[in-house]
């Protein structure tokens, strides 16, 4: 254990930074493919950030992202300017540490199977604190297993936890939405029915939790749809894996319950076109129209005949109910080639929407002027 948690404190971010800055210089990511509506403009924020998946923001402005590889990284701008002004490495050699959340000046960060917190974290970046752990009762499989972890307003740390299958019956609390305590205590189910959900975000209105949730495979290129879900409350379940999209019964399992029992989608989303972080924006740069849309990162299917998603897309929100899903952010996917998936947004104290990219390895900043 001793020699785990030794691993786990990174103490080279001088030399990373070094190596950043000569590997960004060194190649040109083609941003000016991307397709954006009319004032938007995308630029690097920070590159390389390598396997890029989950981001945090801290009050002071650092961005701290997650990794499907074994680091986690903080990108420092004390400035607020356009561009993170330093990369530091904070942990090496973690389970696939997807998930990152910030709370009390302690950062956690959530690997496969298990929570740890790191206190102080933007006093000791370069040095990182032994982390504490916060709980080691997440289930160990890896398929569907990167966890995002975020606080509610409630001020308990939620995080989804996907079935290990494509369509399976499986216990909880796979197939939830759990929370807890931010010191591991009270664990409980928060929502189920849900195969996979890799973003969610809190309708800042009616504090609301609403989620992303990954549809099943193998019903053909257009079937079932990626869901948009909404839970005003604790306890509701939305049909996976016996009803896919609201109204689709599993050809397997769908005898048994019927779409009835459960709680359709708030928004059906494209097929199979992995939908993963979302945020409400909340923002002031954005013209007023997107104030309170939903921004989701599509990363893009794997077994279409033809690719999708791979963009990013909002949903408009009105009366407290979805109105409409449109793309925003399109040209990662040119023909059948992707040159980029972006996993997660994060919406800037300046208004700007942060977008990372975990095939790429970098992580956007999407900007609008008149």
């Amino acid at each position: 254990m001793e020699r785990r948690v030794r691993r786990i404190v990174a103490l080279a971010a001088a030399a990373f930074l070094g190596a950043a800055a000569s590997a960004s210089a060194a190649r040109r990511l083609p941003l000016d493919r991307i397709r954006l509506p009319p004032g938007f403009h995308i630029d690097v924020y920070a590159d390389p950030v390598p396997r890029a998946r989950s981001m945090a923001l801290a009050p002071s402005g650092t961005v701290f992202v997650g990794t499907s590889d074994g680091n986690v990284y903080a990108l420092r701008n004390r400035t607020g300017a356009p561009k993170a002004e330093q990369i530091v490495t904070v942990a090496r050699d973690l389970h696939a540490p997807n998930g990152v959340a910030v709370r009390d000046g302690a950062l956690y960060v959530a690997e496969i199977s298990r929570i740890w917190r790191f206190d102080d974290i933007e006093k000791t970046l370069e040095a990182p604190r032994r982390p504490s752990l916060v709980t080691k009762a997440l289930p160990p499989e890896e398929g569907h297993g990167l966890k995002v972890i975020r606080f509610g307003p409630d001020g308990q740390l939620y995080f989804g936890i996907g079935v290990p299958c494509n369509v399976c019956e499986k216990p909880d609390p796979y197939g939830t939405i759990m929370r807890m305590h931010p010191d591991g205590s009270g664990l409980e189910v928060f929502a189920r029915g849900i195969r996979n959900s890799v973003g969610f975000d809190w309708d800042p209105a009616s504090k609301e939790l609403w989620f992303t949730d990954n549809g099943r495979d193998w019903l053909g290129d257009d079937a079932p749809p990626d869901e948009l879900n909404r839970a005003p409350r604790a306890g509701m379940n939305f049909g996976f894996p016996y009803c896919h999209g609201g109204s689709i019964p599993d050809p397997d399992l769908g005898g048994k319950h019927p779409c009835s029992q459960f709680t359709p989608p708030e928004q059906k989303l494209g097929a199979h076109v992995a939908s993963l972080g979302m945020r409400f924006y909340a923002g002031a740069m954005f013209p007023p129209e997107y104030r309170g849309r939903i921004f989701i990162a599509e990363h893009g299917s794997w077994n279409r005949s033809r690719k999708a998603g791979y963009r990013v897309t909002t949903v408009t929100v009105k009366n407290g109910r979805a109105a409409a899903y449109a793309p925003f952010a399109e040209g990662w996917l040119e023909g059948e080639h992707a040159w980029g998936r972006p996993v997660d947004v994060l919406v800037m104290p300046d208004g700007s929407l942060l977008v990372s990219d975990d095939q790429a390895g970098a992580i956007y900043r999407i900007s609008y002027s008149k």
